[in-house]
């Protein structure tokens, strides 16, 4: 990957698009949002491809990231809450939040920052009938 200095911040391009960095988020995606959009990313995908795996009846995953940063230390990410909602038919919560934990430990993003930022992962299951 090669990114570039521009006046207001850090243009990086791949095959499907340019991404801008700035402390601004008037003028592109800020640092701290792209570090929680991975970890959040990486999580709810790999919860996803456990469930399709399963055959896990489901409708719809959203997950809502709430972030703690310390400003005293740079302003520094120190914890990540990640709360599922899941929509679905017959789910087990039991069985579900068994696979959340199966896909925090085979989550890149949650593993590369586990020494360093605090990850906790809620479960919500919304019940819904045919």
């Amino acid at each position: 990957m090669d990114f570039y200095l521009k006046d207001n911040g850090v243009r990086t391009s791949f095959d499907y698009g340019q991404l801008n960095i700035s402390g601004d988020e008037t003028l592109g995606f800020r640092p701290y949002q792209l570090m929680v959009a991975s970890i959040a990313g990486c999580s709810i995908g790999v919860f996803r491809k456990i469930l399709d795996k399963q055959r896990v009846d489901y409708e719809d995953i959203k997950v809502t990231a709430e972030v703690e940063r310390n400003p005293d230390e740079a302003n520094r990410i120190e914890k990540v809450q990640l709360h599922y909602v899941i929509k679905g038919y017959h789910l087990n919560q039991d069985k579900l939040l068994k696979n959340l934990d199966v896909s925090r430990n085979n989550c890149s993003m949650v593993q590369s920052v586990q020494n360093s930022i605090k990850v906790e992962e809620t479960l919500e299951c919304i019940q819904l009938s045919k």
